[in-house]
């Protein structure tokens, strides 16, 4: 299976229903576990695809299993708000993708203290809280995800993704380096030494990598 950000996904009834923009993958063992789609061109929508539903997959079209009709992806990430209050509870942790809220201010001409004369402080806003409907511990690799060598040079950029068929391990990468005049090189997944989301290290040093045949895609 080939997996090229930007490839159309289509379901079995010849439905398109959006685009590659991630792959998500478990850094540990390699194996891809979701596809990240997206709808849409201005108004975007992001949905994940569990691997087990790719029917087939090449360099320019992805297939599913399901039909239109009965294709129910969740978003890719969802908000949800927590109260001040709940945050604020003695000895509560911030939950994953939390964001502090700003002050919110009282409007103008508003005093900012009672009868007393003590100061009241302004209320806080709901938290928002981001939560991905990935598997935990799993990585949404970028578009474009930039190569580093093994002596810290950004060598290219993430192409492409093999994945064997019965594994669903990802095998080997395409990176290809260039704007106009693109070279590209295929790199085993086993000289892969970290994958964070917008980065992928090698084990690999610069002059070994030059030294690589450039890929080709067979036709």
């Amino acid at each position: 299976m080939q997996f090229k950000q930007g490839t159309s996904v289509y379901t079995v009834d010849d439905k398109e229903v959006g685009r590659i923009d991630r792959v998500v993958i478990d850094p540990a063992t390699l194996e891809v576990t979701h596809l990240v789609i997206r709808k849409g061109l201005l108004l975007t929508e992001d949905k994940v695809v569990p691997i087990k539903l790719v029917e087939q997959a090449a360099e320019d079209r992805v297939v599913l299993k399901s039909s239109e009709d009965g294709l129910n992806l969740p978003n890719f990430e969802e908000a949800h708000y927590l109260s001040a209050d709940a945050i604020n509870e003695p000895g509560a942790a911030e939950p994953a993708g939390y964001i502090p809220p700003l002050l919110a201010y009282p409007p103008a001409g508003t005093a900012w203290w009672g009868s007393s004369g003590a100061v009241v402080p302004p209320p806080l806003a709901p938290a928002a809280v981001v939560e991905r409907n990935i598997p935990e511990g799993t990585v949404a690799l970028k578009e474009g995800a930039a190569v580093i060598s093994a002596n810290g040079e950004h060598v290219g950029n993430v192409d492409e993704i093999f994945v064997d068929e019965e594994s669903k391990r990802a095998t080997h990468f395409v990176i290809s380096k260039g704007l106009i005049f693109k070279s590209k090189k295929l790199v085993p997944t086993s000289w892969v030494t970290k994958t964070e989301e917008d980065k992928v290290h090698l084990s690999l040093r610069t002059p070994a990598l030059d030294k690589l045949p450039n890929y080709e895609a067979q036709v």
